[in-house]
């Protein structure tokens, strides 16, 4: 084949591979559940993993300002957040049964049972944030103190926290209205959402922190004011998309009274995805809590190696949603085939995305994480635990799409028992034998976080190739 043969068809390549991004985020609605396997994979993908690269925007563009501030203040901000993560297990294992509803009821033509859906899923999500903001307030300095701060931390970041709980709603309501999107096939106006809100979050971080021009200086506070405030544009615009009509899941008043049978249905498929995020989460706060004893500059090392870890693998989720929504349209459109079919594309694209993701880490870590800090102590941990944690991405790329994949079925079950052995009962008793007993100290816990999402990989993996998720009723 001649050189110009080879160039051409290179062009002819590259010119296809445009048109679909271009195609995936022009927001054009799709049959997931008909034609090629790997079209409908990239094309509910990208934007999906652009919408997730965004939210790990959140998180890195606070650390990368508050660092600023000092040890204190980061660790500030990962103490609330190791709070926060029981919010964001009920958001996500919510989001995830509203995903695995709503995508069912495409399947199967039911745009109105997806509307359905989605009202009783605001509802309950503003449920919870009410209880969640009350207890929050009310007790952020007995938070604080129980996971180890001392009074300089509390002192520093009271105000940080009681906003970060207060402001629940936004965090809720974003997960919730961006799941019905997903499981609706609506990726790319999902995806626009969060970008619009990160981008007001990136401009006023700065300025609220700062004090830059303008606005007061607010310390590690102004970060959860410039938060919120770009969440709460980001639930605004995705509730004016569903309330508009544009899309195949349409919100009219009907669909926002109280219907128990649609409620408790969400329900049921949500309580499985709420345990095993509440299990995986619960499981980080322990861990936090013994690095806590190491001092301010480890709890900022693992905080800062985290929201790093964060960046790179929430594209890697994105493709994970995708797959879960298409095994949730494809089991509603009786082609459980099809979707277990789905299920292994994803996790080809994945594992090569991930694995070249995890060598990066491995040599770059420390260079990584100077980029959010200069301070010798933290730039040591967040280094050590960025790499160990890299060995694993090969592991957590399957881990990933197979756990997402038995969600998106309805079968919450099955990852809530996998999480419980695999964190419980291997990742707890393992970090502390490795950090205390055998004084490997915080780099033994960034061990046994490796290790347990590896192991929960490969359980996922021999379960899901059973099949029993296909026969799940939701």
């Amino acid at each position: 084949m001649s050189s110009d043969s080879i160039d051409a068809s290179s062009a002819r390549r590259w010119r296809r591979a445009v048109a679909l991004v271009r195609e995936s985020i022009s927001g054009q609605e799709h049959d997931y559940t008909q034609g090629s396997i790997g079209r409908a994979v990239f094309l509910l993908a990208i934007p999906m993993m652009l919408e997730m690269a965004m939210e790990s925007v959140f998180a890195v563009v606070d650390i990368f300002w508050v660092n600023r501030l000092g040890p204190t203040a980061t660790a500030v901000v990962g103490l609330t957040e190791a709070i926060l993560t029981i919010l964001y297990a009920v958001a996500i294992g919510l989001g995830m049964g509203t995903t695995a509803l709503v995508a069912r009821r495409i399947g199967e033509r039911d745009a109105d049972g997806a509307a359905r859906v989605a009202g009783q899923a605001i509802w309950f999500g503003l449920a919870v944030s009410v209880a969640v903001a009350v207890l929050g307030i009310v007790f952020a300095r007995e938070l604080l103190h129980v996971m180890g701060a001392d009074q300089g931390v509390i002192d520093t970041g009271i105000r940080y926290t009681k906003l970060m709980f207060g402001a629940s709603a936004t965090i809720l309501l974003l997960f919730l209205l961006n799941s019905v999107l997903r499981g609706a096939g609506n990726a790319a106006q999902a995806m626009r959402v969060l970008w619009i809100a990160n981008l007001v979050n990136i401009v006023l971080g700065p300025c609220f922190i700062f004090g830059l021009g303008p606005f007061p200086e607010l310390g590690v506070t102004g970060a959860a004011v410039a938060t919120n405030i770009g969440r709460g544009l980001g639930v605004l615009l995705a509730l004016r998309y569903l309330l508009n009509g544009d899309g195949r899941v349409v919100l009219r008043s009907a669909h926002m009274h109280l219907q128990m049978r649609t409620l408790l249905g969400l329900l049921r498929v949500s309580i499985g995805g709420i345990l095993q995020f509440i299990i995986a989460t619960s499981s980080y706060i322990v861990l936090i809590r013994i690095v806590a004893r190491y001092g301010s500059d480890a709890i900022a090392g693992y905080t800062t190696a985290l929201r790093i870890m964060m960046f790179t693998f929430l594209p890697a989720w994105g493709l994970s949603n995708a797959a879960a929504t298409l095994v949730g349209q494809n089991l509603g459109a009786k082609r459980p085939d099809r979707a277990e079919a789905s299920v292994w594309a994803a996790t080809k694209f994945n594992v090569a995305f991930l694995v070249s993701v995890g060598l990066v880490g491995v040599v770059f870590a420390k260079p990584l994480v100077g980029i959010f800090t200069s301070d010798p102590g933290v730039l040591n941990y967040g280094a050590a635990c960025l790499r160990i944690i890299s060995y694993g991405y090969g592991f957590y790329a399957v881990g990933l799409i197979v756990v997402q994949a038995f969600n998106g079925a309805g079968d919450t079950r099955t990852p809530t028992w996998l999480n419980l052995l695999c964190f419980w009962l291997l990742q707890l008793p393992l970090a502390y034998v490795l950090a205390e007993r055998l004084a490997f100290g915080p780099p033994g816990v960034f061990a046994a976080v490796a290790i347990a999402e590896s192991t929960l990989a490969v359980a996922a993996w021999l379960v899901f190739r059973r099949g029993r998720w296909k026969l799940a009723a939701v």
